[in-house]
């Protein structure tokens, strides 16, 4: 333990044994301690231990404004409140509500959501909170919508709730999508997200308005911190850090239809076991993830080895003649060959990339320049400089490589025609097939990382290559 980790426990210690806040942190004396509730959208971590989540990375944002370090405590829903007043924790994350104990310090907004019905879509749904008498909802222990169901009880008193304690959201839809319970209450904001991995559910009746989403700073903050903290989430608001982490959690989960993501489950079953031990080869040579490879795979080619465009881009990862030739590639229809290939493409186009670009970003960019060219690519980051847009960051080269397709826009840079819009929806579709492959096949078990060289690219050049979606 470092002296800087050491005199944030002490401080903890002593602040906690005397039910005092936290003082404000400062580089030099105690990193930012926040509280944080389970939640896809809050806090999760990935089987490697890489922390995620809407308002993690937000606060990641707010410690290194202030130019400290961070540390997340996970405590439940019900913890929240006396962790605060205790001096556990700094401030509290956890997709909250605004306290409704006026003496209980919060945020301005961050973000509006509302309480909701979801169920099976083989069940009728609801359309009036009258419907309820006689039903049972189940609901997870602590959160909002148990909150909202338990209020419902004083006007639909058939109503039952049922507090589901030591589960997480999608446990809780699985019981929904194999019909053990009957309706379940969420969040509006996981709708998308829910849907996309079990196609089955459905959002039906809203139990409540939309409310607004804050951290929680106690009844006693230090002055400083309140000041700082309000000051850093009304800034997020306007100057696009806020709606850079909206598009990376939902910016891709509405894209999909629902046939679509049905057809591709039961190909993960009947299909991809084929081809799995190439994809985890491929990793093992690349360090990108093996589903990551494999959603890229199933976006090209839905997983046929076979596969020919009109264009005469070729096998299961869609490798052009030219690029084929350049990765020593000798029969572009032999699945294995192409795999291994097509990873060692997307790493040399991840390379590529500016020293300033960061993950997920540099991934998603290098394959948008998979779709049309490394040239085409170039000419898109050219055009987004010339509109002040920043070539380094996935969010505003979303809205650039559209335009490549319009003469204005391509002829300004001395271009020719692209199809970057084709490269935008290649992206965002490899985004959800990646989220779906990671909720429904494990990680690749470590490898030892060996020492040979592979066509110009060591083994292991990225490794443990992970993205936070």
């Amino acid at each position: 333990m470092n002296l800087k980790s050491l005199a944030t426990l002490c401080c903890l210690l002593l602040l906690c044994a005397c039910g005092r806040q936290l003082p404000f942190p400062t580089p030099s004396q105690q990193d930012l301690i926040v509280l944080t509730t389970q939640g896809p959208l809050t806090y999760t971590q990935d089987e490697s231990g890489v922390a995620s989540g809407l308002e993690h990375d937000l606060a990641e944002a707010f410690a290194h404004e202030l130019g400290v370090g961070i540390q997340f405590i996970t405590v439940t829903p019900d913890e929240i409140e006396n962790s605060l007043a205790s001096g556990k924790g700094h401030l509290a994350i956890g997709w909250l509500p605004k306290p409704l104990d006026e003496a209980q310090k919060s945020t301005a907004p961050i973000m509006q959501s509302r309480d909701i019905i979801i169920q099976h879509e083989a069940s009728l749904p609801l359309d009036e909170l009258k419907e309820l008498k006689g039903r049972t909802v189940h609901a997870l222990a602590g959160s909002r919508q148990l909150a909202t169901l338990k209020k419902l009880q004083t006007n639909i008193p058939d109503l039952k709730v049922v507090e589901v304690a030591g589960s997480d959201i999608y446990t809780l839809l699985e019981g929904l999508d194999n019909q053990k319970i009957e309706l379940a209450a969420i969040d509006s904001s996981l709708t998308d997200i829910a849907t996309q991995f079990i196609p089955s559910l459905q959002p039906s009746l809203e139990l409540s308005p939309d409310q607004a989403m804050v951290w929680w700073l106690g009844k006693n903050p230090n002055a400083e911190l309140l000041a700082r903290t309000s000051s850093f989430v009304e800034a997020a608001q306007h100057d696009g850090t806020l709606a850079r982490l909206e598009d990376r959690y939902f910016g891709h989960v509405r894209r999909l239809k629902q046939a679509d993501i049905v057809k591709f489950l039961e190909r993960i079953g009947s299909v991809l076991p084929k081809f799995r031990s190439h994809f985890l080869t491929a990793q093992n040579i690349s360090g990108i993830d093996w589903r990551l490879i494999a959603a890229v795979a199933y976006h090209e080619s839905q997983w046929d080895p076979n596969a020919t465009s009109p264009t005469g881009v070729r096998g299961i990862m869609m490798l052009t003649e030219e690029t084929a030739d350049r990765l020593d590639v000798s029969n572009r229809l032999d699945a294995r060959e192409s795999i291994l290939a097509g990873a060692r493409y997307i790493n040399m186009l991840r390379n590529q990339q500016a020293d300033n670009v960061t993950e997920p970003d540099r991934t998603w960019l290098a394959l948008a320049a998979y779709n049309i060219g490394p040239g085409n690519f170039n000419a898109a980051c050219t055009l987004a400089r010339l509109l002040n847009a920043n070539p380094s960051v996935w969010y505003e080269m979303k809205r650039v490589l559209p335009l490549l397709a319009q003469p204005k826009y391509y002829q300004r840079i001395k271009s020719g025609r692209a199809r970057g819009g084709e490269a935008v929806i290649l992206v965002e579709n490899i985004r959800s097939y990646y989220d779906i492959l990671v909720r429904h096949e494990p990680a690749a078990p470590k490898q030892v990382e060996k020492k040979t060289e592979n066509r110009g690219l060591k083994t292991g050049s990225s490794p443990g290559l992970k993205l936070k979606r």
